[in-house]
């Protein structure tokens, strides 16, 4: 079906520009990311490690021995794997902010991250581990997905995806699984209740190559869905009779975006545990900055939220040396000033 389109926020020069800016920050901050921490590393020495490695005949060799090792074994997964996360946190809370047309809107609502963290306290906790150390990536994997099926279940009883009854169920079972998961740890061995809590958090520390592939796929995939159907979000704007009249199945639509954004949660959460303020904050600032065309807000929201998760997890690792700061921590730090002052452009009408 032919969809018409319509102009939404400023125009397009603005937002090409940053997303040519955004594209060419992304790689110097994983780079520069990579060489800082308790032993930090040239940014220079950095890049030659990582382009020998992988183009050796266009990339002179840089240093060997403790250094490669902590560049390409030690840093550079979990600092791609942060990238990942952050993209795809701020991609869907784009997505779920237009799909809802609800500007609070985040993965929380879809049940998924509470879900993933149940499924995590579970492996951490009760110790049922039959995948080994696949167990808890896994776990909250399917944790998320069935608390978001849970969710659909609910919200889908009169046929219509309706975005208040989404909310309020996605609301129901994130509280329902917050409530259990806090009983497991309430009634947990102590030596299990930090690790846990570290977890439901949200942390990097520990990632490894092996965790890397799936997240980074399912993230690049899922933008690039979400990308290609820019048009029709922009135009939920009018509501469901005007995006009908413009040629959206808005139930259709709405369907498909959910179920994409609780798989690609799904994938970032059950590697890197409940990370907040992302999925809400990072669409914001986009918008602020180039207007609501989601044709713009979905690419920019996920490339900040990569650059931003990559900072973000440089001062979790650096700031309280030799111990991690949650990234959750750190998230909400950064979030909760950032909708203070959105509360005040609010007050005198500067929003977009």
């Amino acid at each position: 079906m032919t969809v018409r389109t319509i102009p939404v926020g400023r125009g397009s020069p603005t937002g090409f520009l940053t997303l040519a800016g955004l594209v060419l920050v992304l790689p110097v901050s994983l780079v520069a990311a990579v060489g800082l921490g308790p032993v930090a590393i040239p940014f220079g020495d950095v890049a030659r490690v990582i382009g020998h490695h992988y183009a050796p005949f266009l990339v002179a060799e840089g240093p060997t021995g403790p250094a490669a090792v902590i560049v390409l074994d030690l840093r550079l997964p979990r600092v791609i794997l942060g990238a990942a996360v952050g993209a795809g946190l701020a991609a869907v809370g784009a997505v779920l902010q237009a799909v809802l047309r609800n500007p609070l809107a985040d993965p929380y609502l879809l049940g998924a991250s509470s879900g993933a963290s149940f499924g995590a306290v579970c492996v951490l906790i009760v110790g049922f581990a039959p995948l080994g150390v696949l167990s808890l990536p896994v776990a909250a994997f399917a944790g998320a997905i069935g608390a978001f099926t849970l969710v659909m279940l609910l919200a889908g009883g009169s046929g219509r995806l309706a975005p208040t009854r989404l909310i309020l169920a996605g609301v129901a079972v994130s509280a329902l699984m917050e409530a259990v998961t806090h009983y497991l740890v309430l009634t947990s061995p102590d030596k299990e209740v930090r690790s846990a809590l570290f977890w439901t958090l949200g942390g990097l520390g520990g990632a490894q190559w092996r965790d890397v592939g799936v997240p980074v796929l399912v993230v690049l995939a899922g933008t690039c869905w979400f990308w290609a159907n820019a048009a029709r979000l922009n135009g939920l704007v009018l509501g469901d009779e005007g995006a009908t009249s413009l040629g959206v199945e808005v139930d259709v639509l709405r369907r498909r975006m959910v179920v994409g954004c609780a798989l690609v949660v799904g994938a970032v959460v059950a590697v890197s545990g409940g990370i907040g303020f992302v999925a809400l904050m990072v669409p914001h600032a986009v918008r602020l900055a180039v207007g609501g065309d989601n044709r713009h807000v979905v690419p920019l929201s996920a490339l900040t939220g990569a650059v931003l998760l990559v900072w973000v997890d440089v001062g979790a690792r650096t700031l309280q040396k030799p111990d991690e700061i949650p990234v959750g921590v750190l998230t909400a730090l950064v979030g909760v000033p950032f909708f203070l002052a959105l509360l005040r452009r609010a007050d005198r009408g500067d929003l977009p």
